[in-house]
C-alpha cells in the first residue's frame, strides 16, 4: 500500500465512521427534532447510486464504503420517521 492509497483509506474510515456518532444519539434519545428529513433521504440516495456505480465498476472498496453509510443514514432515515410518528 502506498502513501495515497493510505491517504485514501483514512478518510474512507473518517467518513464512513462519520454517520455512528448521530445513529447512536438518536437511537439512545428517541429525539429526532433537529434531524432534516429531506437531507437524509437525499444523502442515502446518493450513496445508493455510488454502491451502485462501485459495483457496476467492480470497485470494493467504493461498494464497502457506501455500503455503510446508507446502512447508517438509511437507520437514520427509519428513525426519523419512527420515532416523530410515535411522538405525534
Amino acid at each position: 500500500m502506498n502513501a495515497l492509497d493510505l491517504l485514501g483509506l483514512v478518510a474512507t474510515c473518517f467518513t464512513t465512521s462519520s454517520f455512528v456518532p448521530q445513529v447512536w444519539r438518536t437511537w439512545k434519545t428517541r429525539d429526532v427534532s433537529g434531524i432534516s428529513l429531506p437531507t437524509y433521504v437525499i444523502i442515502t440516495v446518493g450513496l445508493a447510486l455510488w454502491l451502485v456505480y462501485g459495483w457496476l465498476r467492480g470497485d470494493m472498496p467504493l461498494m464497502v464504503a457506501n455500503a455503510v453509510m446508507v446502512v447508517l443514514t438509511g437507520a437514520i432515515t427509519v428513525m426519523k420517521l419512527r420515532f416523530e410518528q410515535q411522538a405525534a
